[in-house]
């Protein structure tokens, strides 16, 4: 007989991640646009000179009163008020000896430009580059997201299977993100599982046996090299 042995669930809360500065900006477009860092400059570069985002070489991550009005407008405008953050977030660059002389890369101006104007004027590539600079900093004036971390242990005979998944209780700033973004690893752990209990009965569709062994640490791409350098 195949039945649940334990279900452990865990509250968790997660906070939306800092504006981005430019080597952030430049991990995130190399791991989701597979843009090397040369091409997010030259992207990046220019949406600014069209008046899209602000100046892209930066190692702050603080945004200005103007930058926060304009995001927290915009969730309450787009998402409704439960989706804003209690307070105003204010985000401390962590880099040691960093200039701060200019603010984090943000959607330029007291009104951000919607994303699909930046596809009209400038094509898609622009387009890719701005929509990842556009949520990351709304989201970073959204409420945190909360959910559960579940981990079910499994009985069949003498084997004991395990399964891990999560479920969210309350979007917060995942909203502010397309689902491939809120998925973007395909880990195990974003699987969501459907609501079992201990001594729940199962029945086995099929098993199959996977080998695994130990791999070296992947090569460097930019985006992971330009991490360890950070």
């Amino acid at each position: 007989p195949v039945a649940v042995r334990s279900v452990d669930e865990k509250p968790f809360t997660q906070r939306p991640a800092a504006p981005f500065v430019t080597s952030t900006l430049q991990m995130e477009a190399n791991a989701k646009l597979r843009f090397s860092a040369k091409r997010t400059m030259q992207v990046a570069q220019q949406l600014y000179e069209n008046g899209f985002i602000t100046y892209m070489r930066t190692d702050s991550t603080s945004l200005s009163e103007e930058a926060v009005r304009a995001a927290r407008q915009l969730i309450e405008a787009e998402y409704g008020k439960e989706y804003l953050s209690p307070g105003v977030r204010k985000y401390e660059t962590k880099v040691k000896n960093a200039q701060e002389a200019h603010e984090a890369i943000r959607p330029a101006g007291e009104r951000f430009t919607a994303p699909d104007d930046v596809l009209a004027a400038l094509g898609a590539e622009a387009h890719r580059l701005y929509l990842l600079i556009y949520r990351r900093t709304v989201a970073c004036q959204m409420a945190d997201a909360r959910g559960t971390n579940t981990t079910v242990l499994v009985g069949a005979g003498e084997a004991i299977f395990r399964a891990t998944g999560k479920t969210i209780a309350f979007a917060g700033f995942l909203k502010a993100y397309a689902v491939e973004e809120t998925e973007e690893d395909g880990n195990d752990e974003d699987r969501e599982l459907p609501r079992l209990a201990a001594a729940d009965a199962l029945r086995t569709l099929k098993a199959e046996g996977l080998d695994r062994s130990t791999q070296p640490p992947n090569r460097y791409t930019e985006g992971s090299l330009i991490k360890e350098l950070e």
